[in-house]
């Protein structure tokens, strides 16, 4: 299955609102042209083609069409010697703006999405497009040479703009991703400004494909899915695989002793209540696993009580924490309080949105969640903003920004918590703090979580591959919900912010982004195993001394190994390299005498000889301050 075969099929169409519009990048004008150029080429070979929509995506294009011809990566030739013919047309781009009662004709008349009219097809999904954009909205066409479609654009200004193109896949996908309609042919493709920049995407991709985390956690034997027994989307972690989740996890509790959080631990599951109350329940409740109903054991000898309660399985932390908040009284005093845990999730994912570990049923999350006044606000969420940059650092993280996400004051009381005011107050402080920090940063309006503004973390890996990483969350409702309180100054109660905050997001996720960034050649301190010690022969001394070296090195806790195996040195350096051992040290007859090893480090080569305490001393330095 190709990369974009992989995309789950959209919710919309390509309409989009004049703001969108104004946002189109002009790379995503380019593709977006290019694929009314496919649709022409298309219709060339297979007249009969019924389109749907073709928008831009995220690099490249598709367009969806009903055809009678199965179209095939076989294909992709011909049709791409059509595209090449309509841009050397140099057509122009016309843009028309036609009355409702017009484009419903053309439609029916089978004009629209075509080279002409088609008697007896009328252009069906173009029909009821139509009846979906709203009154008095502009209803615009747009022509390339005898190609005449419904859309709102924007395109570049002719044909002969598009620069190097290339078709890269085909898939399935249900009309408006609703599988109550009809399945309809999705064909892919890119296009770049120049022919350069369309083969370093593509050196890009074919690098990905050899750094795929999917592929490379096997290959290293980091960790396994077993769908049959264990269940779809639940990775088991093999014990290479456990060493980079007990790094992390050491990263952020170290991280977060040092910025003054205190931990605590919370059970897997909970009461309706608790998710009622949080306001999680009943919106959130196709991505919880099904309740469990169990007689509530409070009577003596264990005997089930009736009515019968509802258990879930935790499917986030934040509900948990509020309840330690709610524990105990809390003063102005305490504030702020840094909750931390690294807490175990449970999200029922859609089977066809699971994805090696970027997408699982199964999480473990770098949670906090930060109460604090409004006063402390911007120092805390900045102090978030902080540790951010700190991790960045030390992975070796250089291209990021932060996904300002607000809400849409017209959906307050459906999608959002109705309270206008905080809503503003919120957004307002957050926008000033990235101000403020100079941190990267885009607004994108409707994204918000129900409870407040956000951010996303966006990265990408040293290849130039997007991910999103972390989030950075403020809350003003859901404390309210649950009353929290804290006694002020003025010895009232005042409900606290709350800031929800997990700098590495998912260790399942994040160890994903980690396989390809590093392309499984992780650091020395992060690497399943930092140090193997090789003898050149089977020589009983040899051995002893290769013998005090391992065992110095596991008296620091360095994950060591040794290959005594009577082979052929160069076999073993071979063995330790395709193992993606970080650091080797040979030892031979003259290394003993000389009280010293020989070092090698995955995809460095020899460094040559050095004495062992020295090389011993700077392993473990290298460790400890985990250096790249």
């Amino acid at each position: 299955m190709s990369e974009e075969q992989a995309i789950v099929a959209p919710q919309g169409t390509e309409r989009k609102t004049l703001d969108e519009r104004a946002r189109m990048s002009e790379l995503e004008r380019l593709r977006h042209s290019c694929a009314h150029v496919m649709a022409t080429a298309i219709l060339r070979l297979w007249p009969d083609a019924q389109f749907a929509y073709g928008p831009p995506v995220e690099n490249g294009f598709y367009y969806d069409l009903e055809c009678s011809h199965r179209i095939t990566p076989e294909d992709f030739p011909r049709i791409e010697a059509e595209m090449r013919k309509e841009i050397e047309a140099n057509h122009p781009f016309e843009r028309i703006e036609v009355t409702r009662e017009q484009a419903i004709r053309d439609a029916q008349s089978g004009r629209l999405g075509a080279l002409s009219e088609r008697p007896g097809q009328p252009s069906r999904y173009k029909l009821d497009l139509i009846q979906q954009i709203p009154e008095g909205e502009p209803i615009t066409y747009y022509r390339n040479g005898d190609f005449v479609d419904l859309c709102a654009g924007p395109h570049v200004a002719s044909t002969g703009q598009i620069g190097a193109f290339k078709l890269t896949g085909v898939a399935s996908a249900y009309y408006k991703g609703d599988a109550r309609n009809p399945q309809l042919q999705r064909i892919y493709g890119t296009a770049f400004f120049t022919q350069e920049e369309l083969e370093q995407y593509f050196a890009m991709l074919e690098e990905a494909r050899k750094r795929d985390h999917r592929k490379l956690g096997q290959e290293l034997g980091l960790f396994v899915l077993d769908p049959d027994y264990v269940g779809p989307g639940l990775p088991l972690w093999l014990p290479k695989g456990a060493v980079l989740c007990e790094e992390l996890e050491k990263l952020a509790k170290e991280t977060e002793f040092r910025a003054g959080y205190v931990r605590v631990k919370t059970p897997h599951v909970a009461r309706e209540k608790m998710y009622v109350t949080s306001g999680h329940l009943p919106y959130y409740a196709d991505s919880m696993f099904p309740p469990m109903e169990l007689g509530d054991e409070g009577e003596p000898g264990g005997q089930e009580t009736s009515p019968r309660v509802r258990y879930y399985l935790k499917a986030m932390n934040c509900p948990h924490h509020h309840r330690i908040f709610a524990a105990e009284p809390r003063s102005y005093r305490d504030l702020p309080l840094r909750l931390a845990e690294y807490g175990t999730c449970y999200r029922y994912e859609q089977s066809g949105e699971l994805f090696g570990l970027m997408r699982v049923r199964c999480l473990n999350m770098n949670d906090a969640h930060i109460y604090c006044t409004p006063e402390q606000f911007a120092e805390e969420f900045n102090a978030v903003n902080q540790m951010y940059l700190e991790y960045f650092k030390i992975f070796g993280i250089q291209r990021y920004v932060m996904r300002f996400s607000t809400h849409d004051p017209a959906r307050l009381g459906e999608k959002y918590v109705n309270e206008p005011e905080l809503w503003r107050q919120t957004e307002d402080m957050v926008r000033q703090v990235l101000k403020d920090s100079g941190i990267p940063y885009v607004e994108v309006p409707n994204e918000a979580a129900f409870y407040g503004p956000k951010i996303d973390v966006q990265v990408w890996s040293v290849i130039g591959r997007e991910f999103t990483l972390a989030t950075n969350q403020v809350d003003f409702a859901v404390p309210k919900r649950f009353g929290l309180v804290y006694r002020d100054r003025d010895n009232t109660d005042k409900t606290p912010l709350c800031i929800h905050r997990a700098p590495l997001g998912t260790h399942e996720r994040f160890i994903g982004f980690l396989i390809e960034h590093y392309a499984g050649n992780f650091p020395l301190w992060l690497s399943p195993e930092q140090v193997r010690v090789l003898t050149v022969n089977d020589d009983a001394a040899l051995r002893e001394y290769a013998e005090s070296i391992v065992r110095e090195l596991r008296d620091h806790f360095v994950r060591v190994s040794a290959d005594y195996e009577p082979v052929p040195i160069r076999a073993k350096i071979a063995a330790a390299e395709a193992a993606h051992v970080h650091t080797m040290l040979v030892v031979g007859p003259r290394d003993r005498a000389a009280g010293q090893v020989s070092v090698r480090v995955h995809g460095r080569g020899n460094l040559g000889a050095r004495p062992k305490a020295e090389v011993i001393a700077d392993i473990l330095a290298a460790i400890r301050e985990r250096r790249p």
